[in-house]
């Protein structure tokens, strides 16, 4: 395990002491690489109320390479699949070491403001989306309730 470096130290220092509003992001006690978050579901969105658990991991090669993210809330929408895998540009392509873990985390968060079906990676909710929105945005808000509510 390679040593942290001094920016993942002043990321966790900063994502600890001015968390983005409606995210946490906790470093693991046994992995400083390795992040538990919670992303709770924006307003006026299906997934409003919600609070979604997600599992962030810096790659060796961090910032070189992307974070790596997933949900671990079951969620219905179109750019996160049954595995909790995120269909989203900056984790892929568009990925660059000036971008940071908040910013990962605030584009995750506008991705469940504003699905984007028209680049799915669960296609069945995409053509969902697309054909019956309001069926989809009805189906979205039940899985919320059922797996992201805090009972």
């Amino acid at each position: 395990m390679a040593a942290l470096t001094t920016r993942i130290i002043k990321e966790t220092q900063r994502l600890l002491e001015d968390p983005v509003p409606g995210i946490s992001a906790t470093p693991d006690e046994s992995n400083a690489r390795y992040f538990h978050v919670r992303v709770a579901g924006p307003k006026d969105s299906p997934f409003e109320g919600g609070i979604f658990k997600l599992e962030l991991f810096l790659p060796e090669d961090y910032p070189m390479k992307a974070p790596k993210v997933r949900f671990l809330t079951k969620i219905f929408h179109p750019n996160i699949d049954r595995v909790g895998r995120i269909c989203l540009d900056i984790l892929k392509d568009k990925w660059s070491p000036a971008l940071q873990i908040r910013t990962v985390l605030l584009s995750i968060q506008a991705l469940l403001s504003a699905p984007n079906p028209d680049d799915p990676l669960a296609n069945d909710v995409a053509e969902l989306w697309k054909v019956n929105e309001r069926r989809a945005i009805q189906l979205a808000r039940g899985c919320t309730l059922k797996y992201a509510m805090q009972h």
